[in-house]
């Protein structure tokens, strides 16, 4: 019987257990979360000024890779048939950007025509400019999805089968083997199952010794986690 639980939800990530279905469908899913689900991400960028040390086309790559939070009950992907370069209102947004060195220029200085539309984080760094060089830029910012382009691809996916971790923490083994183990999981001297829960950390303690950490896998439960880049909460995703 195919069915779905969510064991796991964080602000920024969902980690839920899929039972009854095959790995296939996992990486379909996986593929959908990747490439299907749309976005909006800077498409065309018009650089008026730019006397720093970056060309147009690299300022320009850097913009398109900053996700910026999307809207998708205000905005659509744009028709199949739509003529290149050409989107309708409801799939785009304008974005403007004016700074004068010196001082590094940062994603939060992109001004959006839609507040809902703005860098996920603005700390990013664009370029430094030094004394006496500009940068001015006019960008259009576009529904699409990462079948497109990795610019619009709304984040991380990854799936395995449902680990059974047994920990014992009074194997005479464990003083020579501790050191070999990822330093999240220790405390206090011992492992704790569920930091390697927690991290997922479930590969990387696997094969140290079987005595001390052994991990063992359910085939019939799919583990299945999402992580946003930012543009889309996981739920929405």
């Amino acid at each position: 019987m195919t069915g779905i639980k969510v064991v796991r939800k964080d602000k920024d990530k969902y980690t839920f257990e899929l039972t009854g279905v095959t790995p296939a469908y996992a990486n379909a899913v996986r593929r959908v979360v990747l490439e299907d689900v749309p976005t909006i991400a800077i498409h065309d960028v018009e650089l008026l000024k730019n006397s720093s040390v970056l060309y147009d086309e690299i300022i320009a790559h850097r913009l398109g890779l900053i996700p910026l939070t999307t809207d998708l009950k205000g905005y659509e992907l744009p028709p199949a048939d739509a003529p290149e370069g050409e989107f309708l209102a409801k799939s785009m947004v304008h974005l403007t950007l004016k700074a004068k060195g010196p001082g590094m220029v940062y994603a939060s200085e992109l001004k959006s025509k839609d507040p809902k539309i703005k860098p996920v984080f603005p700390d990013m760094p664009i370029v430094n400019l030094l004394k006496g060089q500009e940068l001015e830029l006019m960008c259009t910012a576009v529904m699409g999805t990462g079948r497109q382009h990795v610019k619009w691809s709304s984040g991380l996916a990854w799936y395995g089968y449902k680990p059974k971790v047994t920990v014992n923490n009074s194997s005479k083994e464990l003083a020579a083997f501790i050191g070999k183990y990822p330093p999240q999981i220790v405390k206090d001297g011992k492992i704790d199952k569920a930091l390697i829960e927690k991290h997922q950390l479930f590969d990387a303690v696997d094969g140290v010794n079987e005595d001390i950490v052994k991990v063992e896998y359910d085939e019939s439960v799919i583990i299945f986690t999402i992580e946003p880049w930012g543009q889309l909460s996981a739920k929405e995703i």
